[in-house]
Formats: C-alpha cells, structure tokens, sequence
C-alpha cells in the first residue's frame, strides 16, 4: 500500500485498508526520545478498529539501523516524543510518516490517534516551542534540550 501524503487523515474511519502504527514504549507512556527507545508497540488499524498489536524490541541504534527495522516491521506512521531532525527527516524519506511531539499515556495516545484527536493539547510535550520545535532558532534550543532528555532517559526505558 501506498503512504499518503502528509495532509491525509491517518485515522479517517473510511479506511479500508490496514494502516500500522508504532509508539516507543516507556513504562506505559509515549517514549520521551524517540531516539533511544528500546521499545514499540506496534497496532495495526482498520479504520477505527484495532486489529493486531505487537510489542517490539527495537535492537537498531543508529539511525539508517533504525529505519531500516522500521521499514522491515511495514510501519507506515510513526507516533513519537522528541525525534532528531536527522532521524525524522531519513524516516520520512522512507516513506514512514511521523507525528512528533507527542506524549501521553500509551493506550490513551492510541486511542485518541484512532479517534481523530491527537491534535488535542493534553498530548503535545511540553516545552518551549510546542509542536513546531524543528523550525527557527527556537527549534535549534528545543532539539539541544531533546538530546539532554536522551541520557536522562535512556537507564529508564532500555
């Protein structure tokens, strides 16, 4: 199947076909830093139904090892926390369409995903610059501040 493009309705219940998603998974909360997560769940959605969940061990390090493992899983929307602009930018040449900034409790997360309300503020991350860290110099201090959460998060979710 083909990924739509970025404006598409990933949650749109007139789906027909499956669509897989990936959460890094950190002690039941969305990962803080994709980056670093050890761990994915991995749902598979028909419209609005779950219909498949898998919990994956993320081996992968580096980020072409990452992507790599991602594309392999057929992940095709990736839910995540803080990301590095390198990462983001090589998962979405991959095709794999991701949805940064977010953060929650996992069901929760998945939930609203399937639901259409992602959006709702109650789970973009805190912080300086909201959902639009990638860009200006704001988004320069945003991703420094990432990458410090990365060591600090990395003892708790590996």
């Amino acid at each position: 199947m083909a990924v739509p493009p970025p404006g598409h309705r990933w949650h749109d219940s007139s789906i027909a076909e499956a669509v897989l998603i990936a959460v890094p998974n950190c002690q039941g909360r969305v990962s803080p830093v994709f980056d670093v997560a050890a761990r994915l769940v991995v749902v598979r959605l028909k419209g609005q139904a779950e219909v498949e969940r898998r919990n994956i061990v993320l081996f992968e390090k580096q980020p072409d090892g990452i992507v790599r493992s991602l594309r392999e899983l057929g992940i095709q929307v990736l839910i995540c926390g803080a990301v590095s602009q390198g990462l983001r930018l090589a998962l979405e040449q991959a095709g794999i369409r991701v949805l940064p900034q977010v953060c929650g409790e996992l069901e929760a997360v998945i939930t609203a995903f399937r639901r259409g309300t992602l959006g709702q503020p109650e789970f973009a991350m805190p912080g300086c610059c909201g959902r639009r860290w990638e860009t200006g110099r704001r988004g320069a201090r945003c991703r420094r501040r990432a990458h410090g959460k990365a060591r600090a998060n990395r003892a708790a979710c590996a």
